[in-house]
């Protein structure tokens, strides 16, 4: 198995003054009845249109950053120096810290294991602080965190998929630079590369190969800060087919060559100029990519919303400008490549950007003026938006049911393996705050279903009957998968696909790809069962090692998803 290796992007980040006195401690979860602003979102809701289910009321810290393992578990956390959490440490523990701004005794949790199945909560024990920090899977499905601030700045802590009672495991000086808002990406040999991060114009890798690895170097994220501001931190990484890194951060993008610390390709800036990144934060994906015959022919990268020019001064300064309705979509593949825009059905900032399994986009959580940061935003976008790839410009977004709980700085959204989506955080307050603020620290945690979860589509729903979740696949090599379908298929219009678990913090998913494996014709095999070969991805330049949920999609309907390694 390859070795894991992560790269790490930091953003910069503004600095923050902390006193000395102690943050309040946590005591209840009730929001105050205060009204929030109209949602003013235009476009008309289709038939469906979604729906939430509520989980918890309390998961006991704000969801701040999540990943989905690949035992169906989501580790959750937030940072350390927000005071108490609603939540103890279990067996009566206490995190003991004498570098800690806040309380240097906590006996409480500060990350948590949600079980999807069970719907059910673990408290975890980080020891060093994790705020603001990113992360990515390794081939074996454990998650590698790196860096955060004061002295968890430098820290790797990885957690073990493979127990059930497994907690958090800290790697002092794991890192050569400190990192805070970076981006990590998980590279073609497994490693993990770790790009930026606050005041850090550099990248290096993950695990280190020995102990003289150093950082390298990276002019683009100092051309792209903004004096004061920055507007390119947590950077939008996407690993391309050919083993390079597109990077877009503020506004532009490069072709980059991490191995040789070479740009191939200076991408146009977007139209407009209008900064994208922390603090601006929009949110970026890599569009559904599909196989055919070991390739992938288009390569596009959607980027959407974010706040505009000047909105981060005026936010600090008491005027909220309106967030960005715009979107631009870039085929990097293209030997000349050039934006298209288009436009959201509203502004929208702090939005996330989900791959959903049927190769949708769903568009969730944030609001519609103001900024990322301290007490910088304003008017929730309550209602989700679909964006469909395939349809003609001008056609793509769906508006869907609206939420009631505002999601705001520090929320947090993924796909799980049932199609659902899990939405959670909110807390735009430097610490937990609950009573007397416009958006109070949000502890809960609900799922959006998008349409295709509706009751009346469980007859064309498909069910995979193999291979079994946890299967092991090799690159380029043929499978079947046999499913069944209630109703009468349509032959020519299954598909396979395989997600990525991603990362998820600061309106970006980090890792996030979604691949259409190449298929031959689908055929009946018995009653209601049929079966489809499939040939995996070719190489980690398409799809790097690790797990994937693979699924059967019948007419945009997608089946439950079952775990593969690649």
């Amino acid at each position: 198995m390859a070795s894991s290796q992560l790269i790490i992007f930091s953003s910069s980040f503004l600095y923050l003054f902390f006193t000395t006195s102690l943050y309040p401690t946590a005591t209840s979860s009730a929001a105050t009845d205060s009204l929030y602003p109209t949602d003013t979102s235009t476009a008309a809701t289709d038939g469906g249109g979604g729906s939430w289910t509520f989980l918890q009321k309390s998961i006991g810290i704000s969801a701040m950053h999540m990943q989905l393992l690949p035992n169906d578990r989501v580790i959750i956390f937030d940072r350390t120096d927000f005071g108490a959490s609603n939540i103890s440490l279990p067996d009566g523990k206490c995190r003991e810290d004498p570098h800690e701004r806040v309380l240097k005794r906590d006996c409480t949790a500060h990350s948590v294991e949600y079980d999807v199945v069970l719907n059910t909560i673990r408290p975890l024990m980080v020891l060093t602080d994790v705020w603001c920090s990113s992360g990515a899977l390794t081939p074996d499905g454990s998650l590698v965190q790196t860096g955060g601030f004061n002295d968890g700045e430098r820290v790797v802590r990885v957690f073990d998929k493979s127990c059930g009672k497994c907690d958090w495991k800290e790697i002092p000086s794991g890192l050569v630079n400190r990192r805070w808002y970076a981006t990590n990406h998980v590279l073609p040999d497994g490693r993990q590369i770790v790009i930026g991060g606050r005041r850090q114009f550099n990248y290096e890798f993950y695990p280190k190969t020995t102990s003289s690895d150093k950082a390298y170097s990276l002019a683009f994220l100092v051309q792209t800060n903004d004096p004061f501001i920055e507007n390119n931190l947590y950077p939008f990484v996407f690993l391309n087919t050919d083993g390079n890194l597109f990077i877009f951060a503020n506004n532009r993008a490069i072709l980059f060559d991490y191995s040789r610390n070479q740009v191939l390709k200076t991408f146009p800036e977007i139209p407009g100029g209008e900064p994208r990144n922390y603090p601006s934060t929009g949110s970026g994906v890599l569009l559904p990519m599909r196989v055919v015959q070991g390739k992938v022919a288009v390569v596009e990268v959607l980027i959407c919303g974010g706040a505009p020019k000047g909105a981060f001064v005026n936010a600090n300064n008491g005027k909220f400008d309106g967030a960005l309705k715009s979107c631009g979509r870039i085929k990097i593949s293209d030997p000349e490549p050039k934006w298209v825009m288009e436009n959201m059905p509203s502004g929208r900032v702090m939005g996330d950007m989900v791959l959903l399994p049927n190769g949708e986009v769903l568009i969730i959580n944030g609001g519609s003026s103001g900024t990322a940061g301290w007490e910088l935003g304003r008017n929730p976008v309550f209602h989700p938006a679909i964006y469909r790839p395939n349809n003609a410009i001008n056609s793509r977004f769906v508006v869907q049911k609206p939420s009631t709980i505002p999601r705001m700085y520090h929320s947090t959204a993924i796909l799980v393996r049932d199609g659902r989506v899990l939405v959670g955080g909110s807390n735009p307050h430097t610490y937990y705050n609950f009573t007397n603020v416009l958006f109070p620290t949000e502890l809960s945690l609900e799922a959006f279903s998008p349409s295709y979860l509706y009751p009346g589509s469980s007859k064309i729903r498909p069910k995979i009957i193999s291979p079994i979740t946890q299967t092991k696949i090799q690159y380029g090599k043929q499978i079947v998968v046999r499913f069944t379908v209630q109703n009468q298929v349509v032959l020519n219009r299954i598909s396979v696909t395989m997600v990525a678990p991603s990362f998820n913090t600061h309106s970006f998913s980090m890792n996030q790809r979604l691949l259409v494996l190449d298929g031959g014709n689908t055929r009946s095999v018995g009653k209601l069962t049929y079966e489809v070969n499939v040939t995996t991805p070719p190489s980690g330049h398409i799809a790097p090692p690790g797990y994937y949920m693979l699924f059967v999609v019948n007419q945009d309907i997608p089946s439950e998803g079952i775990w593969v390694v690649i």
